[in-house]
């Protein structure tokens, strides 16, 4: 039994790292999502993030949580800087505008010798235990759960719900979108500096335009009604590629297919609570 265990940690560890890491993405996007604000820079702060937690472990002797908390750090600075002009947009302009600081970044990135250029950084410390993973993405859904139901959950409902009306209401939007946008800015970093530091490598290609829309992907495919929407798409777009191996070369277009098919016949993702209340409801009916 321990042989079996072993040989198949072995070869599947790297997946199961990677259902984590993604639900944490997922989780990320989410929240900007939950304040009504279609961001496209998860990507990019989860490289910033990456980046600033990599080069800690690599060129300094400070300890582990001290990368992870730069890692959470340095992305949510940014958001702040970038996004006090940024969220003055809405929409399919705020999109815009988001992707194209994910590829400022990469480019940024691209052309500096402390990022290690076009090659990236290798020789990054293997330093995520699972239970880093286990523990911090349940840090991550204690936090938006209680989140969710203060004062600040109902501010990002309203807002998402009609701007104008929060506004009225007394509601400070402005700062809120701040805080939504920052927030999920650190969760993405705090990904980013996890999977730095299991996968021994990192590059620019790792936090591109595909790996913005896969992380949209996720949540919407999810739901983005609740916290376990977000974990559940995530977590399954991740085995997605250790199963359907072969088409390995069109992982981009199944995530594009796989948001129209759920926008169109899904909307609300595969984890409805009222859709599935529905069915069961017909289910003992019948």
């Amino acid at each position: 039994m321990a042989d079996w265990w072993d040989g198949f940690w072995a070869t599947y560890n790297s997946a199961i790292f990677d259902v984590g890491i993604s639900a944490m993405l997922a989780l990320s996007i989410y929240v900007t999502l939950s304040c009504g604000l279609l961001s496209l820079a998860n990507a990019a702060f989860m490289g910033i993030g990456a980046y600033a937690a990599a080069l800690i472990s690599m060129q300094t002797a400070l300890p582990f949580p001290v990368a992870l908390a730069a890692g959470v750090a340095l992305p949510m600075l940014v958001a702040l800087i970038i996004g006090i002009p940024t969220l003055r947009l809405s929409g399919v302009y705020l999109a815009m505008a988001t992707l194209g600081f994910g590829e400022v970044v990469r480019v940024i990135v691209l052309n500096m010798d402390v990022t290690g250029g076009p090659m990236g950084l290798n020789g990054i410390p293997l330093k995520t235990e699972w239970w880093h993973i286990v523990l911090l993405l349940v840090a991550v859904l204690y936090f938006l759960a209680r989140m969710r139901r203060s004062k600040i959950g109902r501010a990002f409902e309203a807002i998402k719900e009609d701007e104008v009306a929060a506004r009225l209401m007394g509601i400070d939007v402005a700062a809120y979108k701040l805080l939504a946008f920052a927030i999920g800015a650190g969760i993405a970093g705090l990904a980013g500096a996890l999977n730095a530091h299991y996968t021994f490598t990192i590059g620019p290609g790792n936090f591109d335009f595909e790996r913005a829309v896969e992380i949209l992907t996720m949540a919407v495919f999810g739901g983005t009604g609740n916290l376990i929407g977000p974990t559940l798409g995530g977590a399954i777009l991740a085995l997605l590629p250790e199963i359907l191996r072969w088409f390995q070369d069109y992982r981009l277009a199944i995530n594009g297919l796989i948001l129209v098919l759920v926008i169109l016949y899904l909307p609300q993702g595969i984890w409805d609570p009222r859709r599935i209340r529905s069915f069961l409801q017909r289910r003992r009916a019948a």
